[in-house]
């Protein structure tokens, strides 16, 4: 293996665990911050720093008419609806159920296929969304002879929806524009649309903010180094080893994100989140699992490079 290609698995494991312990400190610092305010600002603190990045390689390109209406969808899904719903969620849920649930945003992608698209389902598919929904009912539990769904579970299954519904928007801008360019685009518009949000929350609840340097200083680092600088070393991981590669290194969050909410917030590792996540991440597996001739199409080419 090339130091490059380890370089890479290297560059996709720390923003897994990043991505992962970012659950947590979102949970830690909604002690000091309502979640529309923490939202926002986070977001903004994003964009400001993938502008920068963006003037410095001056490699951006104006969007067309039907690129715009992508964007403004993955705006609204990606960042409006989903931020909106994950911080309000992560109030009421543990950030371990809120990795979990979000974890099965690509079984939910595909079912989004399959009723808007008319994408058809292989049994693969089929059996991976049956267990990652088991997964899903394990994690939030069912007693009494009903769903025992949690407030804060609801809002993050409505997060983990819009999340999904915004990856097919992605799905058809990726088609004309690269990751970064979208990235940028859709993060910076998703921005502005969380600031008059913030004014809502302010009218309706009032909105709460800390006057805590290191509260501060901390919302900052996740904003730059959790959500800018990690995409960076998301996407050079991806470019070097192939979507599918990367893709079971998300499988790495929802683990780390239950150990360091035990560490960071004391909260208790339950019996029903580990069987939950492993069956989410084992439906996650097959859903997305290569095919035999995929697999053997694709060694031929290697080969014949």
């Amino acid at each position: 293996m090339s130091s490059s290609m380890i370089k890479a698995f290297i560059s996709l494991f720390l923003v897994s665990v990043l991505w992962g312990v970012n659950y947590p400190i979102s949970a830690y610092l909604l002690q000091d911050f309502s979640p529309v305010i923490l939202s926002t600002v986070r977001i903004c603190f994003t964009s400001l720093f993938l502008i920068i990045v963006a003037l410095i390689h001056k490699g951006m390109k104006r969007p067309t008419t039907s690129e715009w209406k992508f964007l403004v969808g993955v705006g609204i899904f990606g960042t409006l609806l989903n931020q909106t719903f994950y911080f309000t969620g992560l109030q009421h849920t543990t950030p371990a159920n809120a990795s979990l649930i979000i974890s099965l945003a690509p079984i939910a992608t595909i079912l989004l296929e399959r009723i808007i698209f008319k994408v058809k389902f292989t049994i693969k598919k089929s059996a991976g969304a049956i267990i990652s929904l088991l997964g899903v009912f394990s994690i939030i539990g069912v007693g009494n002879g009903g769903l025992g769904i949690s407030w804060g579970d609801f809002n993050i299954l409505i997060a983990m929806l819009c999340l999904s519904i915004s990856l097919l928007f992605i799905r058809g801008l990726a088609k004309t524009m690269n990751t970064f360019i979208i990235t940028v685009y859709s993060t910076v518009l998703g921005s502005i649309l969380m600031i008059p949000a913030a004014g809502v929350e302010n009218l309706v609840s009032g909105s709460v903010i800390s006057h805590s340097l290191f509260m501060w200083l901390l919302l900052i680092l996740a904003g730059i180094i959790a959500q800018g600088v990690a995409g960076f070393w998301w996407n050079k991981g991806v470019a070097k080893v192939g979507a599918g590669t990367a893709s079971m290194f998300m499988n790495i969050q929802p683990f780390v994100a239950i150990l360091a909410s035990h560490f960071i917030l004391g909260n208790h590792i339950l019996m029903n989140q580990i069987i939950g996540g492993i069956l989410v991440l084992l439906g996650v597996f097959i859903a997305n699992m290569p095919s035999v001739k995929t697999v053997v199409s694709t060694g031929a080419n290697k080969a014949a490079m």
